[in-house]
């Protein structure tokens, strides 16, 4: 080919497009991700143009370059339908990952096509004498595909969307999605233990801009429920019902304020209504499961509950866990809930080997595995009535520095262990030894020394605390 394919891939990384915005696709469920773009193309005809185009690199990802061919094919017709004014602005993103993807065909002449295609309208369109530019939608494609690939991309979307919104600050859409954005920061944040970010004014500014956006209108509830202003939240979800009462994604956030008003019945008949509309959503399922869950425990508190009503209700649990489970391998909270389940169920065999596949996993995260830790620690104290297998967990999330729910629970739970025992009067050398390593772990220096202490009172020759001893004293 006359084309050189080294200038050509030069050109083709200058392009703004999925190839260029490194997705990766170990941090993504491709299955999972391509069924959610599916069943939005299904319910969200206007903003289609950017789900075609991430499909197209999904299709790509999993190998099917012909696929995703057509379906750019198909972000091209909605152009030409919505935008007929306006092609060479909203087609860049298109024509880039037609680009790359001829490239990886090796069909270098069309790739080059496309290359050519993006330069010249650049130059068009652009003030500066390079052509180098980046257009306010091209910032808000990108931001919106990094929302798509997960927590590990939420910091980077929500860039995009702040430098879509310098140019156009009123535009609802770009709004909409850096509230989205921030809401999910926020969200991610509170799971790992930090304090949250302002979503709350963007999301107000969102809806203000767009009333009809429910799904928007559905987060600010969810906020202001965190904020404690549950009234103010509910009056927002039952104006979206009125506007769209059959949009599954709208119909899963009202579902999940619901749930946590401690109003589960009314959760449950809205979730199957949106199941019905997306029988394969796996957010749908795994929410169901929460919710046959806390009808369990509240079951299990009240006095003379028939038990085949709870043993129903645990199988509807672990059904719905179980199908989140099967179709998301990533998603690592789905499998806690499914192992935590079995336990209530006394199927300890199908817990433990759960628990084990997940703790074999080397690509979870740190509040993941942190999460991981305190409920195999709880299986073990609770279930296994293994008080010493749960400390050696519990103190493996103590382990992980990193802030999180999970190392907060782990934290609670080995300090009421530790003490309940030492309140009996242990005179066990390693319940003070354990407990001045969690102080130790927590950076309190100078209660480890006191437990350290007694423990070497106790136990005078045990080398491993008198170390520990001269470590923390030469530190301080």
């Amino acid at each position: 080919s006359t084309i050189s394919k080294d200038s050509l891939r030069t050109s083709l990384l200058q392009l703004q497009c999925h190839f260029t915005w490194t997705l990766l696709k170990e941090d993504v469920d491709l299955d999972h991700l391509e069924e959610t773009m599916v069943d939005q193309i299904k319910y969200f005809i206007e903003s289609n143009l950017k789900y075609y185009n991430l499909l197209s690199y999904v299709c790509h990802l999993k190998n099917s370059n012909e696929k995703a061919l057509r379906n750019l094919q198909k972000a091209e017709e909605i152009v030409q339908k919505y935008h007929p004014d306006e092609i060479a602005r909203r087609s860049l993103v298109t024509w880039g990952n037609y680009a790359w993807i001829y490239y990886h065909m090796e069909r270098y002449e069309e790739a080059q096509t496309y290359v050519s295609k993006v330069e010249n309208s650049c130059k068009k369109l652009s003030s500066t004498a390079d052509g180098k530019m980046q257009l306010p939608e091209v910032y808000a494609e990108q931001g919106w595909a990094l929302l798509s690939f997960g927590g590990k991309y939420f910091e980077r979307a929500k860039n995009c969307f702040e430098n879509a919104l310098k140019d156009e600050p009123n535009n609802p859409d770009f709004n909409a999605s850096y509230a989205t954005a921030l809401y999910r920061l926020e969200d991610f944040a509170f799971r790992c233990g930090e304090d949250t970010s302002p979503s709350f004014e963007a999301l107000k500014r969102a809806v203000e801009l767009n009333p009809e956006d429910t799904c928007v209108m559905a987060l600010l509830a969810l906020k202001l429920q965190d904020l404690k202003r549950v009234d103010e939240g509910e009056r927002y979800i039952e104006e979206a019902i009125q506007k769209t009462p059959d949009l599954p994604y709208f119909l899963r956030y009202a579902a999940k304020f619901y749930r946590r008003k401690g109003e589960v019945c009314k959760a449950v008949k809205i979730l199957e209504k949106a199941l019905a509309l997306t029988p394969n959503s796996g957010f749908l399922h795994h929410q169901l499961g929460i919710c046959y869950r806390e009808k369990v425990f509240q079951l299990k508190k009240t006095r003379n509950t028939p038990q085949d009503q709870v043993g129903r209700l645990i199988e509807l649990a672990i059904s719905h866990f179980k199908f989140v489970a099967d179709q998301r391998t990533k998603f690592v909270a789905a499998h806690i809930h499914l192992a935590n389940m079995y336990a209530v169920d006394k199927k300890y065999e199908e817990a433990e080997k759960i628990f084990q596949e997940l703790l074999q996993r080397n690509n979870v995260s740190c509040h993941e595995k942190q999460n991981l830790y305190f409920s195999y620690g709880n299986f073990q104290r609770f279930h296994m009535n293994s008080e010493s297998k749960a400390i050696e967990y519990y103190i493996e999330g103590l382990k992980i520095k990193k802030d999180s729910f999970g190392r907060k629970k782990c934290n609670e739970a080995m300090q009421s262990l530790l003490r309940q025992k030492i309140e009996r009067g242990s005179r066990d050398a390693t319940d003070f030894g354990t407990l001045g390593l969690v102080h130790k772990l927590n950076g309190q220096k100078q209660n480890a020394i006191e437990c350290y202490e007694k423990a070497i009172a106790l136990d005078h020759n045990n080398e491993e605390y008198q170390n520990a001893l001269r470590e923390l004293r030469l530190s301080i």
